[in-house]
């Protein structure tokens, strides 16, 4: 199948090679664009270079890749998935990744050892309660740093001949604008963008693990269970 995914303009990244090891292509289209905050990023890498933190988290890939190269040390990392990971891993920094890929799953993770310990996340201006709320409960400390803006660009997704439209996070699906057809494909990478297209009238199709093999694995499963639909390749 011909996937268009949803990705930062600003975000390049090996989701072809990936796409082709499920036997699809790709290409990504852009709902949402980033404005860099230079001054939030130089303020995290200080307090970091100073031992601040007992632990940063990377929700997303981006801040990986803006923060990475610019910490001369770390304390513990987590990654919220394989891809963030991967981000990290270039710049020489391990990190251990959630076993779901969910933000909900951090303090699960981290379990009694979050207690009194603070905890750094870089990531985009758009507010996660929960996540904060559930380290204050569990006896941490937290710092949120938006280091981007998510900044909608407005303007339609090209789909062209594209058989399905991934959309890898829930405001990725809000702020985009495409024209719906039939026979195209919708797909959610995990959940809670399911949940996000399910509330906007589009049910997706496919929902995957919140990782891009998670999710193109599932839509194999959908494809042999459903032989009637498009094979990859055009089929």
């Amino acid at each position: 199948m011909l996937i268009a995914i949803t990705r930062l303009q600003e975000k390049s990244c090996d989701d072809g090679a990936r796409c082709a090891r499920f036997g699809h292509r790709c290409f990504s289209v852009s709902p949402l664009r980033a404005r860099v905050n230079m001054e939030e990023i130089a303020r995290f890498v200080d307090d970091t270079d100073q031992s601040t933190f007992d632990c940063i988290f990377f929700t997303s890939a981006l801040p990986a890749r803006l923060i990475g190269p610019r910490l001369s040390r770390w304390p513990r990392v987590v990654a919220i998935g394989p891809q963030t990971r991967r981000e990290l891993e270039a710049y020489g920094i391990e990190a251990e990744v959630l076993p779901r890929f969910y933000s909900s799953d951090f303090v699960r993770f981290l379990g009694p050892w979050i207690e009194g310990k603070h905890i750094g996340i870089p990531r985009a201006d758009v507010p996660n309660p929960g996540l904060l709320s559930s380290i204050r409960d569990a006896g941490g400390r937290v710092t949120e740093v938006a280091c981007y803006s998510l900044i909608p660009t407005g303007e339609p997704l090209p789909l062209g001949d594209a058989d399905a439209l991934l959309f890898t996070s829930a405001m990725s699906y809000r702020e985009a604008r495409w024209e719906d057809r039939p026979g195209l494909l919708l797909v959610a990478i995990g959940e809670v963008t399911a949940g996000a297209m399910r509330g906007g009238g589009h049910d997706p199709v496919v929902v995957g693990d919140g990782s891009l093999e998670g999710t193109l694995d599932a839509l194999n499963r959908y494809l042999e269970g459903n032989p009637g639909t498009r094979r990859p390749g055009g089929g």
